[in-house]
């Protein structure tokens, strides 16, 4: 049986082609966003991707599959030989990327301060999210986000060709992140659109970052420590939403959340809190520590 809220706004309730479930459209609700959108946001609606997603789950775990072998050949292949420089196209994709999750987050941040403080926690944990987000402006950029996981895989190539410490905690999270980012699409998670928000918002910053650093023009006042407290707090507000996600699936009725979505996001965000926690603490306390003792 479907479940919903009542939506408060009916003038600017719609019906998704792909879903009998009603939902808001955040530039109906608020125009004064509209000027921010392009003119095909309105209109264009990637169904045809929506579908490949339904029907071939197989393909990011091939993705990922062929993204790890990929990073250890490419490992063995420059060990003896010379970095590459492509200092200027990796900021510009650095810069794209940026750009890209800025534009996320002024699409998606409304929508989710929308239902927070329209809906009841519980609506925002537990709803479908084809009613909570629709396949209006915001679907098209939860849809932009979950295929930008196996565009941000393309990270490592910069690193590998140059040369850089690779490390675990950099291409495990690209692998779970995007697996976890489909696996939250296919079993229709509400609280994805919390964890897109969030990431969006962390991503700009850092990839804003990473830009200026490859031309250089990183000011001093910049340093990559909030970036990583950034990345630590998003892992705290995951780890959280989890647990109470899980909470209302176990002990409230009506709630639509999928256990093993939730077990494995939880997992995944766990993992990723001792992760970068430990890298802060290994980078930023004890390196200062014997920086200030030699």
């Amino acid at each position: 049986m479907v479940w919903y809220p009542v939506l408060e706004s009916g003038e600017c309730v719609e019906i998704g082609a792909k879903s009998p479930l009603p939902y808001e459209e955040i530039t109906c609700l608020y125009p004064s966003l509209k000027p921010m959108y392009m003119s095909w946001e309105f209109w264009y609606r990637p169904y045809w991707l929506w579908e490949l997603m339904e029907n071939n789950d197989w393909f990011p775990v091939f993705a990922v599959t062929v993204y790890f072998f990929l990073i250890k050949g490419g490992q063995r292949y420059f060990k003896n030989k010379p970095a590459w420089d492509l200092r200027m196209l990796m900021a510009v994709w650095n810069l794209f990327l940026a750009v890209f999750s800025a534009v996320g987050f002024t699409r998606m941040f409304p929508l989710l301060v929308h239902n927070l403080t329209t809906y009841t926690l519980k609506d925002n944990l537990c709803e479908s999210p084809f009613h909570m987000i629709g396949f209006g402006t915001s679907g098209l950029w939860i849809a932009f986000f979950t295929v930008s996981k196996f565009f941000e895989l393309f990270d490592t190539f910069f690193i590998v060709v140059h040369k850089k410490p690779l490390l675990f905690l950099h291409w495990y999270h690209h692998i779970t992140v995007l697996l976890n980012c489909w696996h939250t699409w296919r079993k229709e998670t509400a609280t994805g659109i919390i964890f897109c928000v969030v990431n969006f918002g962390v991503h700009a910053v850092m990839y804003s970052y990473y830009f200026l650093m490859a031309i250089k023009a990183k000011p001093k006042w910049f340093s990559a420590k909030w970036i990583t407290i950034a990345q630590i707090l998003q892992m705290v507000i995951g780890v959280g939403t989890t647990l109470r996600a899980w909470a209302y699936l176990s002990f409230d009725d009506g709630c639509n959340a999928d256990l093993s979505n939730i077990l494995l996001t939880l997992g995944m965000y766990a993992s990723y809190l001792v992760l970068f926690s430990s890298f802060f603490v290994d980078r930023y306390v004890f390196k200062a520590r014997k920086t200030k003792t030699v």
